[in-house]
């Protein structure tokens, strides 16, 4: 017995200790495997936090890119070769054939699935448009009368009395020269005359190279310069382009036989008066106005009594609304102009396929390939309006309508436009260099949107990206020349993509033949991607720059 308790006494704190010893040991690992399966745990889950953004990015980016896919050659040909068609007779504002083009973009959404965007479901928005008629009457200079159709023409009327003129040359008004400086034309009648000024060496000043710029373009330079006068509250101008006044004529008289005359939206306001002289009632004015291009005010007893009567023009804009699954109360418009120029006096049909039929078919497929997206379940978060407005060729006017008189969605809401006027062609400049596309206004509000945008291409298209015509000194003014513009005054980001013009530009020739269709496929998609980015991003579009 004494030998087992020897033995216990030295085993059992032997053992003891042992189990001490090893139950220290033991926790300590325990604590080492538990923090380690913890750092384990949380690095995982770090890895699989890390992996699911980089997946939702990617999805996104897929989306994106299996959406903007559908936008394609084939369907774009087809829709424009009905849209551009003979059928459709060119699509001058109120005719039958724009009545036409209008049916077939309403049926398009109906197919779609994209509803009006009028509360009571009518694709249609009336634009009250008035065209008077062929104005008769006569302008009186000193105590010399001058008979319309004759001596000068216009599509106004204006009945005024004035003891003076304001001649202002070239009637041009930019950074770097202007016409009106220093001069006061509020209320009065000014006299303008073709062209822009040169250089010494027979340079042009606005641009500064021999090649003739927008100015010396009849059909456009005459509305430019008019609008110009009216900004600087004129009540009406007098144009003297001695080359083009039979032209004028001829348009006048065609006009008279067939009752039509220059459209402008209904409003109290008198129409601000364009009259176009010929040479002998210009230089009753002033004798060497074709030498003379010094503003000044002339003395001379004019009476203007030009009397129309008017007709109402039946047009409208088509408008669809795709709501936003996030922000259904912040708003992306994406615009084209469904009208074109219609028939000519010799029958032959303007059928404009790249003015504006490229830009009308490219919305129809954008506005397809969000509802593709809508149906999946994946955007876009804020609404989008596919805005297809009427009567631009006539002054902008379905889109000033909307902007300045009924917009259907609030303006604060609107976040951008993205504007589409002519992406089918290529800009003679431009040949054996075609993979471009013209972008105006991006920056001119927001230097946010002009980041996306480079962004976005950068990442998906890599199409080149040209801001020649941005230029603010850029004499042609196309900021100013399509529906964006309507939105950019009243502060609302846009971008203007445009392919340029081109010999065709206006003419029977602008067909859907000639229109280049992988570079109208690759526009769209452009503008799909930039449209994805701004619908479905976090924050609206900051305004940095606002005009007022």
């Amino acid at each position: 017995m004494k030998n087992v308790k020897l033995i216990s006494i030295i085993y059992i704190p032997f053992v003891l200790t042992i189990f001490t010893a090893y139950y220290k040991l033991n926790t300590i690992i325990m604590k080492k495997t538990l923090f380690a399966l913890l750092v384990l745990t949380l690095g995982c889950n770090s890895s699989q936090k890390t992996a699911s953004e980089s997946s939702t990015t990617s999805n996104t980016a897929k989306n994106a890119t299996n959406f903007a896919e559908t936008i394609t050659e084939a369907e774009l040909k087809e829709h424009l070769y009905v849209y551009a068609s003979d059928e459709f007779e060119g699509r001058d504002t109120g005719s039958e054939g724009q009545k036409k083009a209008v049916a077939y973009l309403k049926a398009h959404y109906e197919k779609l699935g994209i509803p009006a965007a009028k509360k009571d479901g009518d694709y249609f928005q009336k634009v009250p448009i008035e065209s008077m008629k062929t104005p008769n009457g006569t302008i009186t200079v000193g105590d010399k009368t001058y008979t319309i159709g004759t001596d000068f023409v216009s599509l106004s009327a204006m009945n005024a009395d004035f003891d003076e003129i304001v001649y202002v040359g070239y009637g041009l008004d930019e950074e770097t020269y202007s016409d009106y400086k220093g001069r006061d034309v509020k209320g009065k009648l000014v006299l303008v005359k073709a062209g822009e000024p040169k250089n010494a060496d027979g340079t042009y000043k606005l641009s500064g190279t021999n090649e003739k710029a927008f100015w010396n373009t009849p059909s456009d330079a005459i509305g430019l310069k008019a609008n110009i006068a009216e900004e600087m509250g004129a009540k009406g101008m007098l144009y003297y382009d001695a080359s083009s006044y039979p032209a004028f004529v001829n348009y006048f008289n065609r006009l008279k036989e067939n009752q039509n005359g220059q459209m402008s939206l209904k409003s109290k306001n008198p129409v601000f008066f364009k009259g176009y002289v010929n040479s002998i009632m210009a230089k009753a004015i002033l004798e060497n106005i074709d030498t003379n291009t010094t503003p000044q005010v002339i003395s001379i007893k004019i009476a203007s009594r030009v009397t129309a009567s008017e007709n109402e023009i039946d047009s409208e804009n088509v408008v669809a609304l795709l709501k936003g699954s996030e922000k259904p109360d912040e708003y992306l418009i994406i615009s084209s102009h469904l009208d074109h120029i219609g028939i000519n006096e010799d029958g032959a049909i303007n059928n404009g396929a790249d003015d504006d039929g490229s830009g009308s078919v490219a919305l129809l497929e954008i506005a397809e390939a969000f509802k593709k997206a809508a149906d999946a379940g994946v955007g876009p978060k804020r609404s989008i309006l596919f805005l297809h407005v009427t009567g631009e060729e006539k002054g902008l006017l379905g889109s000033q309508y909307y902007t300045d008189m009924d917009p259907i969605v609030p303006l604060e809401k609107t976040v951008a436009d993205l504007n589409i006027d002519m992406i089918g062609r290529i800009n003679p400049k431009r040949e054996g260099d075609r993979n471009y596309v013209y972008l105006i206004g991006s920056d001119k509000l927001s230097t946010d949107l002009h980041e996306l945008s480079e962004k976005v291409n950068e990442k998906f298209m890599n199409i080149e990206l040209d801001y020649t015509y941005n230029d603010e000194n850029d004499p042609n003014r196309f900021y100013y020349r399509s529906d964006h513009y309507n939105f950019a005054k009243n502060n609302i980001p846009v971008i203007f993509y445009f392919n340029g013009t081109h010999e065709d530009y206006h003419r029977p020739g602008d067909t859907p033949d000639k229109i280049n269709y992988d570079l109208l496929e690759n526009r769209t998609r452009l503008i799909f991607y930039t449209a994805w980015e701004i619908a479905n991003r976090d924050q609206r579009v900051i305004v940095d720059k606002p005009t007022n």
